[in-house]
This record gives structure tokens, sequence and C-alpha cells, in this order.
């Protein structure tokens, strides 16, 4: 069987320095707060090129803390809008939703899977406050226009990092295009922990301060509680395990990229839409390979039979979940087509090349 994701086989590259490391931190006796946490989030706000990164516990949590630090600073009040694509994980709507705030939905690009930055502009209302950019399967969604868009109608642009990290767009990394950007950590994300972790990355001091201090309890000083926060800390075992794996992205998001233009180049099979690619670009790093076919269930069930495991991501929209009863109504074509037809090829940086000529010789012969 080639797996999906062969987790034990990535971080078993990385065996003895994560060992030593865990080691290290056991005997340390600090787990929380500490310094592996504050190296980490320097490495981290180092690698973006921005002021700060704070470490939280997972990427839900940095979502839901930058729109919950904007309404504690009073740029957002609950009830204001927030563009948002319709395609997304659930995750980037549970973020909205839970501070109140109400998410609106825009459709994608079906090239590229990201918002559709065309259709933003007719979504902006008086209320709308920010746009959360989802860089979707590892592609980066971005625009000068964007920026112009944003800044006219005094709103923050807010990243959904949590499947992009080391992607860049003119030469500035995704984590740090907007005012504030999510990264999810979880063990199967291009940088993976071995367990839940996320960080947010921002430009602004006191926008920093405000996460920081929510996501521990709402104290900045012991038992002395500025605001209704949350216990949302990144613990000092999965800082110690980022920051080792942190060395190795770029050359493990060189290895997927590697991977996808095999599949881009050598896939023929014509029942099969493949993604868009640019091969001199380095704004995909290829998080998720996804393809597209009328003939989903038959192709995965074929592969499955073949040895071959793939997922599907994702395999129900938001706006058609039971938890957003609110919003099954709404008709949203190409967000539906995408969420029918799409399947998700194993790709990863330990994937030999014999596996990847497995994959294409398979789907060639469907």
């Amino acid at each position: 069987m080639i797996k999906f994701l062969d987790l034990q086989k990535i971080n078993l590259k990385h065996q003895k320095e994560i060992e030593n490391a865990l080691l290290a931190t056991f005997r340390s006796g600090w787990y929380l707060l500490g310094d592996k946490v504050k190296f980490f989030e320097q490495q981290l706000a180092s690698y973006c090129k921005v002021p700060h990164a704070i470490g939280v516990s997972n990427g839900l949590d940095a979502l839901r803390l930058i729109f919950r630090a904007y309404i504690e600073l009073g740029f957002m009040a609950p009830g204001d809008e927030v563009i948002v694509p319709a395609n997304t994980y659930i995750a980037s709507i549970l973020a909205i939703t839970d501070n109140k705030l109400v998410p609106v939905l825009v459709e994608p690009d079906l090239e590229t899977y990201n918002i559709d930055l065309n259709k933003i502009e007719g979504k902006i209302t008086p209320k709308t406050k920010a746009i959360l950019l989802v860089h979707l399967y590892g592609s980066i969604v971005f625009s000068e226009e964007i920026k112009v868009l944003a800044d006219q109608y005094n709103l923050k642009i807010i990243e959904d990092n949590a499947q992009a990290i080391g992607a860049v767009w003119n030469n500035s990394l995704s984590g740090s295009l907007g005012d504030a950007a999510g990264f999810s950590f979880y063990p199967g994300k291009n940088l993976g922990a071995i367990g839940d972790a996320g960080a947010v990355t921002c430009q602004d001091d006191d926008l920093a301060a405000c996460i920081r201090t929510l996501a521990n309890y709402g104290s900045q000083k012991k038992y002395i509680n500025q605001y209704q926060g949350y216990n949302s800390r990144l613990d000092e075992i999965q800082a110690a395990v980022l920051s080792i794996k942190l060395r190795y992205l770029d050359e493990e998001n060189n290895r997927r990229k590697e991977i996808a233009h095999r599949y881009i180049t050598e896939i023929t099979n014509t029942k099969i839409v493949l993604p868009h690619y640019k091969i001199q670009e380095n704004s995909h790093v290829y998080h998720l390979f996804v393809i597209r076919t009328e003939n989903r269930d038959a192709l995965q069930k074929y592969l499955e039979l073949n040895g071959i495991q793939t997922l599907i991501h994702y395999p129900i929209p938001p706006h058609q979940q039971q938890a957003y009863s609110d919003m099954n109504e709404l008709h949203m074509p190409i967000t539906e087509k995408i969420h029918n037809e799409v399947l998700s090829l194993p790709i990863s940086p330990v994937m030999t090349e014999d596996e990847v000529s497995t994959v294409i010789h398979i789907l060639n012969n469907f």
C-alpha cells in the first residue's frame, strides 16, 4: 500500500534530533511558556520576516484568537462580516462564528480552488471588517489589487495559512502578506508537530500583545485577568519538535514540488483534471495534490484496489453541514462541484520515485 501520508516515516527522518529534544525538555522540568516556545516563536517570526509570532495550541485557535483580539481592540464587533471562501475547511468558518461574526461566503476560482479575488468587492457591505484569505491546499491567494481594495474599504486581511507555510508571493512568504495569519502545525501539515499546535504571525504590536494575553487566560500577570481569555498555549514539547523540523521545511517543500511536477507532466489521463501549476513559481507548496474527476468515487475505489491510499478534502462544504443549517439553502455551484469531484493523491517528502511512478502509471490506466 502506498500511504496517503506516512507520518511515521516523515518523523523518523529526524528521529535522533527529536528524541534528544524531547529528552532535554523532559529533564528541564519546564513544560509551558518556557525557552523552547520563545525560541520557536523567534524562529518562525524570522522565517516569515514578520515582527511577531505567538505560539498557540492549534490552528483553529490561531484564527479564533485573531478575530477575538480585533474585537477586544475595538476594530470589530459581534455582527460584523468577514469575507471567506465558500470551499474552505470548516475551521475557517468556525473561527468567525465562534466570535459571533458573520461569514460571507465567496465562490472559488475553479482553476486554483482559492477564493475568486474578482468576486470579493461585490460582497463588501458597511458591516464588512475583514477578508479571510485561505491558502487552500498549499497555494497562495493574493494580489496587489486585494491590498488596494482592503485599504479602500478599511478592511483587515487575515491569512488562513494552515496549509501553505513556505509558499512565496513576490518574494514574500505566506504569513507575512496580510495584517495577521493563523498557522496549523497538525501532524500532517508540511510543518507538523507530534500533536496539536499552532501559531499566529502579525505586524501590529498591540494585536500581538492582545493575542498573547487572550491565549493565556486573558492574563499578562499571573492571577490578574485583563480579558475573559482562553487556555491556548503552545507547549514546550511541541515547540522543541517544531524548531527542529522548521530547519528542514524548505527542503521538504521542494521535494513536494518535485513530486507535483511529475504528476502534472506525466499524468495524461484526460478524465482527470490536474491542479493549476506554474513551474517557475514558488507560490504552491503542495500540502495536498488535488485532482478532480466526475468519476471520483469510482477512481478512489480503483486506486484503493491497486494499493494507493487517497483522501477527499473535503466531502461536504461548510454551507451544507448540519452545524450551519442556516446556510443550507445557499446555492454555491462552483464550491459544490469541487467538493463532489476532488480527490487528494499521496504526496509527501518521503515518497520514493518508484511510488510516484506507480501512482502515475495506475492513474493513466484508469
